[in-house]
Formats: C-alpha cells, structure tokens, sequence
C-alpha cells in the first residue's frame, strides 16, 4: 500500500512500523506525525478513509480520536492554571458553586482530573439529546452523590471527565471548552483539532469501522458499562453495528472526554507547542508539566480486578508500561479507545500522534509499536 509524506533522515523506523501496519491491513487508513526539536520530522498517512466511497486519507484527514481528547483538555486546564485563573488544589465548588450539592463539596479539581472524583458514572438516565445539549448532564452530576470517598481511590472516568473538567473552563472563562480551544490554542497555532465539529467538516471526517470480533471478555461492572454509554445514551463504541461516534450530531456535540476530531498533524503539533517553540514560546511552563507528570493515581481501579499498569498525572495519561508505554517518565499525553495516541516530552522536545479508522481491540498495540519505533530514534539521535 503506498505510504504519503515523508521523514527527515534517522526517523525511517517509524515510517517502516506505520507500513507495516498499513499492509497487514491492521490499518485500513491512518496518519502519524512527530516533532522533534519543534521540527516536523515525520508526517506519513495512507489507506482509505471512508471504505463506503473509497476515499482516500490525505494529510488534512480528521478522525474522531476518543479519549485523546481528554489530553486536550488538560492542557486547557493548564494553560488556565498558568494564567492564575485556575487552581488545581481548590475546592471545585469555587468556580461552579452548584456542584457542591449532595456531598461533593470537598472534591478538589485536581480529583476531577485524575478520576478521583468519584463521578464516573451518571445516575441519572439520559436520552441521547439529552446527553448532546450539555446542560442535562451539568444538572445530572450537580444533584449526584459520588459513588465513593473522594480522593480515596480511582476509576476511570471514561466519558463525566470531559463535562466535569469542561464545565469548569467554562465557569471561569464564560467559553465552552471547544470554543476556548479554538479561540486560544487551535487558531494561533493552526490546528485542525476540534471538540464540537463545525458542519462543514463533516465530509472530511474519517468513517470508523468497528473493532474486531475478540473472545469474550469478563462481564463489565454495571458502573462501567453506564459510564461509557452514558446511562444507555448510545451504544459504545458500537451500535446496531456501526461505531456510534461516525453520527454527525454526535461529531457536532462537545462531548469532550471523547468526542474530539483531528488530524495527527493536529494533535502532534499542539503536544510539539507544549514542549517547543511552535508559534511562539512553548505553551505549558516546566512547573506546569512537572505537576501533570507526578503519579495520581495508579494500580487497580475501583470496579476492576487487574492492574494493566496504566498510570494518570494530572489530566494526562503517563508513562505506563507494559500497558502504554511512552518514552519514559517526562512523556504525557493520553490514548483513545480507536487505538490512537498522541503525547509531549519535553526531556526529547518530542510531539507524536497517531490517528487512524480502524478500532482496536483489547490486545491493540498498534501505538505501541509505533512509540517504540518513536523511542529508537529519538535516543539514538
């Protein structure tokens, strides 16, 4: 199959990995691109990016990339943190005084961002217009209980992250936070990165296709199988056979724990932008990614019985092996459930993404094959 792109020489073990994806059609259509330096150093794609039309993928081809966009929020958070608006170590009752209610008045931002908060799941029962307008679910998480202590122990919080983390940008900025995005990071640095797709992008979205056919896996906890469907709002990741997130009202929604859409060129140059000089001076301090890399929570999750070694800083997903294994401990960023990653490190002043139509299942290492490859190079440069 023919790769598009290029790659500076000493980075061609990345490209050699993404082909090799490609020909044994684990792959159907996807796209990689790295920094390094606050160079472009790799920017590759290829396949089809709607097996409906045979649409190629081109360098401009977004995809929606699940939980990566959770990364992109924190970064949001970040930026907010730096410009003295936003404390991590508050009470999230200080910028949305309605969330107080039932308990949850102590809860600390920080805990929001680090699946702490005891809110992974919503009680109450949404219908999927419900879920799309944004202020049903605000209401729905004021007037709940957390499931838990908070702060006492974590679960990951699959889809509430992007409203809880998301509503607070919004009380403090007046923005919601696809709005904020793309007024501060998306515009200046030139980013084809979205949370709440524009309708004239529809057309230019990748079709995800389904992940396939496993053996069955041990019974989902009813809290987990609620908090990524959202109380039965819509099928995840699947629904009467298609993947739910290809529907256009869905793209359109903010949805930011997992609705997000880019490109890889997108999403590597913002992580390069967190670590280098891109289209100005790097946008997060070293204060700043020295916090998001400090271990928040790791090893089992409540509702869970294994340790798969993932490990959460502030916002961000960090180095976890053998689970997903980055470049070591000053890489941040966050995967997403279609086998995507994108992440930052500034000890390499690296920016990487890897987006893709493909669903991946629960043995998917396509990304981690590609961040080795990504590791080779950049220490033996």
């Amino acid at each position: 199959m023919k790769i598009h792109g290029d790659a500076e020489d000493g980075f061609g073990r990345v490209v050699d990995v993404f082909a090799g994806n490609l020909a044994s059609g684990r792959d159907v259509g996807a796209g990689v691109t790295l920094y390094a330096g606050g160079r472009k150093v790799v920017d590759v794609w290829g396949g089809v990016a709607d097996v409906r039309s045979g649409r190629p993928w081109t360098a401009d081809t977004p995809a929606v990339v699940f939980s990566c966009s959770k990364g992109i929020l924190a970064i949001l958070a970040y930026l907010l943190v730096q410009r003295g608006r936003l404390e991590l170590d508050a009470p999230v009752a200080r910028y949305w005084p309605e969330f107080a209610g039932n308990g949850k008045g102590d809860i600390r931002v920080r805990w929001l961002l680090s699946h702490r908060a005891g809110l992974p799941a919503v009680d109450r029962d949404l219908t999927l217009d419900e879920v799309l307008a944004w202020e049903p679910v605000i209401e729905a998480l004021e007037a709940q209980a957390p499931l838990w202590q908070p702060g006492t122990a974590h679960c990951y919080h699959g889809m509430t992250y992007g409203w809880l983390v998301g509503e607070v940008i919004r009380r403090i900025t007046g923005k919601m936070p696809g709005r904020f995005l793309a007024d501060e990071v998306a515009a200046p640095l030139g980013l084809r990165t979205w949370i709440g797709l524009p309708a004239s992008e529809y057309g230019s979205v990748a079709w995800l296709l389904p992940p396939p056919a496993e053996d069955p896996e041990e019974q989902v906890h009813p809290v987990i199988d609620r908090a990524f469907t959202m109380s039965g709002a819509f099928g995840f990741p699947v629904a009467d056979g298609e993947v739910s997130f290809n529907a256009p009202a869905i793209q359109a929604a903010e949805i930011p724990g997992a609705g997000g859409v880019s490109t890889a060129g997108g999403l590597a140059r913002l992580y390069a932008g967190c670590v280098s000089a891109i289209a100005g001076p790097p946008l997060l301090t070293r204060a700043s990614i020295d916090d998001a890399v400090t271990v928040q929570s790791s090893g089992p999750e409540l509702f869970e019985r294994v340790d798969n070694g993932a490990r959460w800083g502030t916002g961000f997903m960090i180095d976890s092996p053998p689970w997903r294994p980055l470049l070591g401990p000053r890489s941040f960023g966050h995967d997403g459930a279609g086998g995507q990653l994108a992440f930052a490190d500034d000890e390499f002043e690296v920016g990487f993404a890897y987006v893709n139509n493909r669903m991946g299942g629960a043995s998917d290492d396509r990304a981690n094959g590609l961040t080795a490859a990504v590791r080779a190079c950049v220490e033996r440069g």
